[in-house]
């Protein structure tokens, strides 16, 4: 199994995964793992129905993401990992999940976010947990869609939000 892209997109499975990163990075299976969506019924439909037949789709927990990479389920895939959350993301990591690249695609805003692109929002628990990811020998890079130019998070963080 090859993780072409671990990506934390806080919408998971949407028109922009599907048209232009499973295509950029040849991804035959998307793994989606966080607890919550692993058992809302209705959010995992609508993923699986957004899904084209020849992608293997996986929803997990962090647990059972963890269990079925390591697996020889998915050995010859190519895998497109999605996390809602920076917390799922080294969450995933402290449980053997491997990967060395991190791309912070779309980070909703909430309250106590700063925003410092049009689609990432961080507040100082995202900075401090990418931090401890970066950490663990991950590079951590914005990049929202393939034909933009990826970017380190350091220089997102610089930048000083608004």
């Amino acid at each position: 199994m090859s993780i072409v892209l671990a990506r934390i997109d806080s919408r998971l499975v949407h028109g922009q995964v599907l048209e232009a990163w499973v295509p950029y990075v040849g991804a035959d299976c998307i793994v989606v793992a966080n607890d919550e969506v692993a058992v809302a019924s209705f959010q995992r439909m609508v993923m699986q129905a957004a899904i084209p037949s020849s992608i293997k789709l996986i929803i997990g927990t962090l647990e059972e993401t963890a269990c079925i990479l390591k697996s020889a389920e998915l050995l010859k895939k190519r895998v497109l990992l999605l996390f809602t959350s920076s917390d799922d993301a080294l969450k995933a990591r402290q449980l053997g999940v491997s990967y060395t690249k991190l791309n912070l695609g779309n980070m909703h805003s909430s309250a106590g976010k700063n925003r410092y692109t049009c689609t990432i929002a961080l507040d100082q628990q995202d900075i401090d947990t990418l931090q401890k990811v970066e950490d663990q020998g991950v590079t951590i890079v914005s990049q929202c869609v393939p034909a933009d130019r990826e970017q380190s998070w350091h220089k997102l963080i610089r930048s000083g939000g608004r």
